[in-house]
């Protein structure tokens, strides 16, 4: 039973569920439900972390404030560790990136029909509720990485700087520029690439395989027992799945940053 309250194939099930709901076409379309998990979730994020901060006290913290200053300290300990020029950014954005990444991977733990089914009584035809299966959610963090890379490496090194990294690395001599800036050029670009791609590559086929399984013994009550406990397996190792995504986001967008600081 697909979220549109309509008997679909299987395929038609599946591509239901990994259908944005959209507007716009070609370049100019946009992905609503992707920006509003995205958003609301960033929002939330700042709401919940903005309590804490404003409620925390000296003597003996809650539940919540003591999680959060216990991710606020791994967080910062793997900045020290891997950051090593100085930047009073990099913490703050390495503790954004885990956190709001971390978020978005969360809402997979959703069962599948939950909120697209309520969205069908409200109206709208597809709902996907996982922003970073949306490559363009993924992209766009990616992005913002890579201009943060460019600004502070040209920031740091000058203009000069920046380029002789790019013409006379990895071999030093004139005649090797065409080859170096080449080189050079698609290991700076990758680095973007390959943030998002492992990001949206891995969400999307834990979601892919959670739609698989609901499709194959949702409908069947004899199997159902059988489809709770693949979900429910699923379910916890993907939770270490969620988790190792958003540290290697934010671990990889430290190193990058790092390597942007390092004037040679």
């Amino acid at each position: 039973m697909a979220a549109t309250g309509e008997a679909l194939t299987p395929q038609g099930y599946i591509q239901h569920h990994l259908t944005n709901l959209s507007v716009g076409e070609g370049f100019w379309t946009w992905h609503i439900d992707s920006l509003f998990f995205s958003v609301g979730l960033g929002v939330l994020f700042l709401w919940i972390f903005s309590r804490v901060g404003r409620n925390a006290t000296s003597g003996v913290p809650g539940k919540l404030q003591c999680f959060i200053e216990m991710l606020v300290e791994f967080v910062d300990s793997s900045v020290k560790e891997t950051f090593h020029g100085r930047n009073a950014l990099i913490a703050p954005l390495a503790l954004t990136i885990f956190v709001w990444v971390f978020m978005m991977n969360f809402m997979d733990m959703l069962p599948v029909d939950w909120l697209p089914t309520v969205a069908e009584h409200l109206g709208v035809s597809h709902l996907k509720v996982v922003p970073t299966t949306d490559v363009n959610i993924t992209f766009s963090l990616s992005i913002g990485v890579f201009l943060l890379i460019i600004y502070y490496s040209i920031k740091v090194k000058g203009v000069s700087g920046f380029v002789k990294e790019l013409t006379l690395q990895p071999f030093n001599h004139k005649a090797m520029i065409p080859v170096n800036l080449l080189l050079e050029t698609v290991t700076l670009v990758a680095k973007p690439i390959s943030l998002a791609l492992r990001l949206f590559g891995n969400l999307y086929a834990g979601e892919l395989i959670f739609i698989l399984i609901a499709l194959m013994y949702g409908a069947n009550m004899a199997l159902s027992a059988l489809g709770v406990t693949l979900q429910m397996g699923w379910l916890i190792f993907h939770i270490l799945v969620i988790t190792l995504q958003a540290f290697i986001f934010m671990m990889l967008t430290i190193v990058y940053l790092s390597m942007a600081h390092e004037d040679h």
